[in-house]
């Protein structure tokens, strides 16, 4: 899958989560908002996770150097 694709999968993740946490978790404002955020950052912090981890393999920044024996 490509970048863009697991993006949208996490985006569509959130809001679904986000919507699930407004109906089961509706206790009033601050803590709705609570969830919220919650919920927000979790899913910011897993993509930022996982689209580091994917870029810093599709370039990475050392190359392995073969010696003359291998």
């Amino acid at each position: 899958m490509g970048f863009l694709v697991t993006t949208l999968i996490f985006f569509v993740v959130g809001v679904i989560a986000s919507f699930g946490a407004g109906i089961c978790c509706n206790r009033g404002p601050s803590s709705n908002l609570l969830h919220l955020t919650l919920i927000i950052t979790a899913t910011v912090c897993c993509w930022m996770m996982w689209a580091i981890v994917y870029l810093a393999q599709l370039k990475p920044l050392i190359v392995p150097i073969l010696s003359e024996g291998e």
